[in-house]
C-alpha cells in the first residue's frame, strides 16, 4: 500500500500512519492517549482512531519531550502545562536544524560523487 506523500493535506490520520510518522508503536500511542488528555483522536465506527493534525503535533511534542529529551511522563505533562510555548519553539528549532543537517549531508554526498 503506497502512503500519501502529502500527508499535510489530510484531515485525519490512522493510528498506523501516526505511529509510522513519529516512529513509535501503536500501543505506545494508545498509552500516551491515556497519560496525556490533550491527545484526543476522534473515534469512528468500531473504535477506529482518527488523529487530526493538531493531535499529530501534540504526539510529536510528547515524543520530543519523552524520547528525545528523556523526560519522565510526569515531567513532560508538567512541562506541557507550564511552558508549552517554549517547548513547541524548542522542538521547531530542533526540527529545522535537523532538516538543514540532512540537506547539508545530501549536498556533501553529491559533492563527494563529483570528486
Amino acid at each position: 500500500m503506497a502512503l500519501n506523500p502529502n500527508k499535510e493535506l489530510k484531515l485525519y490520520y490512522s493510528i498506523g500512519e501516526v505511529a509510522e510518522m513519529i516512529g513509535v508503536s501503536e500501543t505506545l500511542l494508545r498509552y500516551w492517549e491515556k497519560e496525556f488528555p490533550t491527545i484526543s483522536p476522534k473515534k469512528a465506527g468500531r473504535n477506529i482512531r482518527q488523529y487530526s493534525q493538531e493531535d499529530v503535533r501534540e504526539v510529536r511534542l510528547i515524543h520530543h519531550l519523552v524520547k528525545e529529551k528523556g523526560m519522565k511522563l510526569a515531567a513532560a505533562r508538567n512541562a506541557l502545562k507550564n511552558s508549552r510555548g517554549e517547548m513547541e519553539r524548542d522542538m521547531e528549532i530542533l526540527n529545522r536544524l535537523q532538516a538543514v543537517r540532512e540537506e547539508l549531508m545530501q549536498i556533501k554526498k553529491e559533492l563527494d560523487g563529483l570528486a
